[in-house]
């Protein structure tokens, strides 16, 4: 975990930004000893999203199988897949 004060951000932006870059974490960023931002690449935010929402889409599958959702076998899977390819 990366943690700098609000002070660096504004001294030292370009240091922190290559820091941001190079390090594709979050830096942390505190006001007067508390935490109060994040501050990270674009790279590592569209990453995160991404993710996230790969994320939710799976609890989506998931929620709906359990909930008794009709579910296919790899075969039958492959089979439809190839068929929506033809398709288009």
């Amino acid at each position: 975990m990366i943690i700098k004060a609000s002070a660096a951000l504004r001294n030292e932006y370009a240091t922190i930004s290559d820091l941001a870059k190079n390090s594709q974490e979050p830096i942390y960023i505190t006001k007067n000893g508390e935490g109060d931002g994040v501050f990270m690449s674009i790279e590592a935010f569209e990453k995160r999203e991404q993710m996230l929402e790969f994320r939710a889409k799976i609890l989506e599958a998931e929620q709906e199988r359990l909930d008794g959702a009709q579910t296919l076998s790899v075969s039958e899977a492959r089979k439809e897949l190839r068929k929506r390819a033809e398709e288009m």
